[in-house]
């Protein structure tokens, strides 16, 4: 493993962004794929909505044991022990918690594949005998997601170890056999189901069958690859679940919200969840694509930084993170508010999936914009924190941040389910976008209080021109809109033709903008 410490240093942070982003947008194309086939062949009926629930449970536990709380303490240790160039010490590290990690989602995916039903009914609001069938399926597609758990956190893993040593690439296109598995699993074994919509749940677990196959073998051309030992009182291993705990919260508060809008959806109609579903897999392109890319390349840097007691160099990093996410964060927020219904028309209306579906995702889409921005700047606050291995202060927002969110759904959604709006879904989505809103202030509030990072100068000229650009793009797209008039009555090739006019002529009013006020390449560097 000696040669991977020695390597000369790697490319900055806005070309490894840009190389994360890029496998990402594979991984989106693929995803859309996946969604679109999905939304042709099954609709948004109880049966994917039993899915959503069996799937987004074992990927809220992914948080916590894969990318999320796991990453976020494993790779400042990790970073720190490669920082003091003792390859025996990483090595060992890396073998120990290995095979912790393992041990502990082994016994957490047996578990939930017990209590399976259980699980299935508390999500599903404790549901009353009308229901049983719903929650019956929901039960048997648990067991069949959960040893998911257990073969992305291994992958995770993986990721994390080539992400620390700077190889970003093979980690970001991964998802991308995420979702060619999910898709294989639609079209080879729909078929041979009673309900058709269990081949969504066994293309999970082939999905994470292969991501393992591909990442794992791939550390041992760094000389990296972990050797499994289980000993939990491992120095390294107490380290990294003692930083853990608290970031339970703190790292997954967005899946956290997704969560209790999915037990708050069950008391609406069936098709309320695959609604949200679909509208928060539209939103995940944006964050994906820019904010979780920038928050995995910027941890390692910052991590770096604290190691070597660079105060400056730490400030100037998250400076950069935020200025990036803020640039690229609000015109994805703008346009995904301003054609959130021709986007869901033009991606998901075939099939099974009604103009009905399609003005129901629109509206949950829109809602959920609100928080896009703030979801990604999340992605850059808490690595300030974990890279510091401070993992308490971001659980004291993320408590705080959930409390609201509860709040705000029963507040939202339950004058709407009285009254029998059809669209009672968006305000669980709106709900959901306002925490994360809270929830970047709280972040950015505890940082510069801890006088951790100091702005650079030049804030208030960045910020006047992205609004500037931001109302040249609205205006832009605004006008194409008003010309299509409806897009659910257009043919799907025109649909998809005026959809890209319109993102082609909003990204470009909005560039042009920028460079028109001055910005330039060279402001993007770090």
């Amino acid at each position: 493993m000696s040669a991977a410490p020695g390597k000369p240093r790697g490319p900055g942070m806005l070309r490894s962004t840009a190389v994360f982003s890029a496998m990402t947008f594979l991984s989106r194309i693929a995803g859309y794929l996946r969604d679109w086939l999905q939304a042709s062949l099954f609709g948004a009926g109880p049966a994917v909505s039993a899915f959503v629930v069996a799937y987004r449970i074992p990927n809220y536990l992914r948080r916590i044991f894969a990318e999320g709380s796991f990453s976020s303490a494993f790779v400042p240790v990790l970073s720190e022990l490669k920082q003091k160039g003792d390859d025996a010490a990483v090595q060992d590290f890396l073998d120990h918690v290995a095979g912790a990690l393992l041990a502990v989602v082994i016994v957490v995916t047996g578990l939930g594949m017990l209590l399976a039903p259980w699980i299935a009914r508390l999500f599903l609001l404790l549901a009353d005998d009308s229901k049983t069938e719903l929650v019956d399926l929901t039960a048997q597609m648990l067991r069949i997601t959960f040893p998911y758990l257990a073969l992305i956190s291994m992958t995770a893993l993986a990721g994390a170890v080539l992400n620390t040593f700077r190889h970003f690439g093979l980690p970001a296109l991964t998802p991308v056999l995420h979702n060619i598995g999910v898709i294989a699993g639609m079209l080879l074994l729909a078929q041979y189901f009673d309900v058709p919509e269990m081949a969504l749940a066994w293309g999970v677990v082939g999905a994470g069958v292969l991501q393992l196959l591909v990442l794992w073998p791939a550390m041992a051309r760094w000389g990296l690859r972990p050797r499994l030992r289980f000993n939990l009182r491992h120095e390294g291993v107490r380290r990294v679940f003692k930083l853990m705990v608290p970031t339970i919260f703190s790292s997954s508060v967005a899946q956290v919200n997704l969560l209790v809008g999915t037990m708050f959806a069950a008391l609406l109609v069936p098709e309320a969840q695959s609604w949200l579903y679909y509208s928060d897999r539209l939103t995940e392109l944006p964050l994906g694509l820019f904010g979780v890319a920038i928050g995995t390349v910027i941890l390692p840097q910052l991590s770096r930084h604290h190691a070597d007691d660079d105060a400056a160099g730490y400030s100037k990093a998250i400076d950069w993170g935020l200025r990036t996410v803020l640039l690229v964060g609000l015109p994805a927020a703008v346009g995904l508010a301003l054609l959130a219904e021709p986007l869901t028309a033009s991606l998901f209306r075939y099939g099974k999936f009604t103009p009905y579906d399609t003005r129901m995702v629109g509206y949950a889409l829109t809602a959920m914009s609100v928080g896009i921005p703030a979801f990604m700047l999340s992605k850059v606050l808490l690595p300030a924190f974990y890279a510091k291995q401070d993992t308490r202060t971001p659980m004291r927002a993320a408590v705080v941040t959930v409390v609201v969110n509860v709040a705000l759904i029963a507040g939202f959604v339950t004058p709407l389910w009285h009254y029998q709006v059809a669209a009672a879904h968006a305000g669980i989505a709106a709900a959901t976008a306002i925490a994360g809103v809270i929830n970047a202030a709280l972040l950015w509030r505890y940082l510069r209080r801890g006088g951790a990072f100091v702005p650079e100068p030049g804030w208030g000229r960045w910020l006047l021109r992205i609004v500037a650009g931001l109302v040249v793009m609205a205006a832009v797209v605004l006008a194409v809109r008003a010309h299509v008039g409806s897009w659910a009555v257009l043919p799907t090739l025109w649909r998809w033709t005026w959809l890209l006019a319109a993102i082609a002529a909003g990204g470009a009013a909005y560039g042009l903008t920028l460079i028109a006020l001055g910005l330039r390449p060279r402001h993007l560097r770090h």
